[in-house]
């Protein structure tokens, strides 16, 4: 087993993190650090990422994309601040989504766009009532002449106050009476929704919102794939997601150590610097052992991903273990800075507060150990 990475995903990752110096963080800076963003000063950072492929980067060259493998993504996407990591996510998701249920007309009309990073987009799926049960959507579609019809609401969506094109997870009831999930891509411009930002814990930069279609009409064009086919897809894409997001978690919990290394160097205490303390040392040895191992296990599941393998129960894994184990290390560096640590001046409160936003996307710790749980028993606690 090889655990080095190759020239080639190295010079990535360090091509990601010189965009980030260079290209974003000097934007999200020149921002106030508790406000969602300016559209232009985020559509200015997706020309950045686009340049990177990390707009699309689960999608082939032939479509546009760079055809990365999850791993190097994974590598480069725990390179981006977090606020801007969650973003494009939700970005790069829907064209992935997008791509996988749509003809070749709706490819030409939904993606170049996109993929340039000139238009913002996301997915409808959370509602108000229905967060881990997908299968629940209440949002309901139906057709009347050559349009369709939306009306509902989704809640906790990123990108959802920003974006040109959201695309929509709606059920739709078919002849035998029963629902199915389906697909519909709401051109903001063509098909007006109502938005509003919602006010949260952390990532305060970044667009988390609610949406609510009333009557919203849409051309029957912009339907996706068949009735029924949205479920797979959604399983396919959190599957890769989940590692992706327990790297933000390792990207914010590596800041936070190599602070908390630098403060133990400095700040003395009963005549010498507190680095040479047991205790202190412990704290800075289990933070950095959360960081490698969570790391590990979300390369472990990406690298999974890429040999085709199922990763149900190892992405839901490492999704879980990381968030816990990088918001531990994260809360030990604030330790060690004493009342330094809550202050403003050293930004761990920050990462603090973003840190805990991450275990709610793409499956709360509960339902991930639930999603685990299943894979190892083949019994599933949380359907009849």
């Amino acid at each position: 087993m090889e655990f080095s990475l190759t020239s080639e995903q190295s010079m990535m990752r360090d091509s990601a993190r010189r965009m980030v110096e260079r290209d974003i963080q000097p934007v999200l800076d020149a921002h106030p650090p508790d406000r969602p963003l300016p559209k232009e000063a985020l559509l200015k950072i997706y020309a950045a990422l686009a340049g990177q492929g990390l707009t699309a980067p689960r999608l082939p060259e032939s479509a546009g994309g760079p055809g990365m493998s999850m791993l190097s993504y994974g590598l480069m996407f725990e390179q981006l601040p977090p606020v801007i990591a969650i973003s494009v996510l939700a970005q790069e998701c829907t064209i992935a989504r997008i791509f996988a249920e749509s003809t070749p007309a709706q490819k030409e009309r939904f993606l170049p766009e996109l993929i340039a990073g000139k238009k913002l987009c996301c997915t409808g799926t959370t509602e108000p009532d229905i967060g881990s049960d997908p299968r629940g959507v209440k949002t309901r579609v139906v057709a009347e002449g050559d349009d369709l019809v939306i009306n509902g609401s989704k809640m906790w969506i990123t990108n959802a106050s920003v974006c040109d094109l959201i695309n929509v997870t709606c059920a739709e009831k078919q002849p035998d009476g029963r629902s199915q999930m389906r697909r519909i891509v709401v051109e903001r411009d063509r098909s007006p929704f109502a938005a509003r930002e919602i006010e949260t814990l952390g990532l305060r930069q970044g667009h988390l919102g609610e949406v609510v279609f009333d009557d919203c009409r849409v051309p029957k064009a912009n339907a996706l794939g068949a009735a029924g086919d949205a479920a797979r897809l959604l399983t396919l894409t959190w599957n890769g997601n989940r590692p992706l997001l327990g790297l933000a978690a390792a990207g914010m919990a590596q800041k936070a150590f190599e602070a908390a290394v630098a403060y133990a160097g400095m700040r003395t205490q009963f005549g010498k610097a507190i680095g040479g303390f047991q205790l202190i040392q412990k704290n800075l040895a289990d933070i950095e052992t959360a960081i490698v191992t969570s790391r590990l296990t979300c390369y472990y599941a990406l690298d999974a991903i890429d040999r085709g393998e199922r990763t149900n129960g190892l992405s839901a894994m490492a999704k879980r273990y990381a968030m816990a184990a990088c918001q531990e290390a994260i809360s030990l560096a604030m330790h060690i800075h004493g009342a330094m640590g809550i202050g403003r001046e050293v930004g761990l409160e920050r990462l603090y507060r973003d840190a805990r936003m991450l275990p709610i996307p793409d499956g709360t710790n509960e339902i991930l150990a639930l999603i685990q749980g299943r894979e190892i028993t083949g019994k599933d606690a949380f359907r009849s």
